[in-house]
């Protein structure tokens, strides 16, 4: 079967440490097998590092997620509040689990639908447990690294 989507990297954050504000980035490093150079989880100082997992190298979320929660539930979530590493458009994120996509130069491998935590919740203030369920990324394992960069097209392998 051919895929024939494409999508775009809007942007990427990354947060040096548990709930710290996300930075915004003009590019960024992705390190094969560990995570992105600067991140709260490469450097093992994320939320959930006490409980390590390959697939948690790099996070995604579509902005079509967030474009729905403001129009559907009247909730405004913009990317970087969103603690996801990578904002995009066009890509079936929930259809990835299990496959291998490039983004750019970078391979990623979809090991894990996010789940939505009551976390998120509390350090931002709004209702967005329920409203993020089955919408809430896609958990990836950086199978070859590179630099990625906003405007990047993200393809099927």
């Amino acid at each position: 079967m051919t895929e024939t989507w494409a999508g775009r990297l809007l942007s990427i954050h990354i947060a040096g440490e548990a709930s710290a504000p996300m930075q915004t980035l003009a590019e960024a490093r992705l390190v094969e097998g560990h995570g992105i150079e600067g991140d709260r989880y490469a450097s093992g100082r994320g939320t959930y590092s006490h409980k390590p997992h390959q697939d948690r190298q790099c996070t995604l979320i579509e902005v079509e997620t967030l474009e729905a929660l403001a129009r559907d539930h009247g909730l405004a979530l913009a990317p970087e509040e969103s603690r996801r590493n990578l904002t995009v458009r066009g890509v079936p994120l929930n259809h990835l689990v299990g496959r291998e996509f490039r983004v750019g130069e970078v391979v990623l491998f979809g090991g894990r639908l996010n789940v939505p935590c009551q976390y998120l919740d509390d350090l931002l203030g709004r209702p967005l447990f329920k409203p993020l369920m089955n919408r809430s990324g896609l958990n990836c394992r950086i199978v070859r690294g590179g630099v990625i960069r906003p405007g990047d097209t993200i393809l099927p392998v």
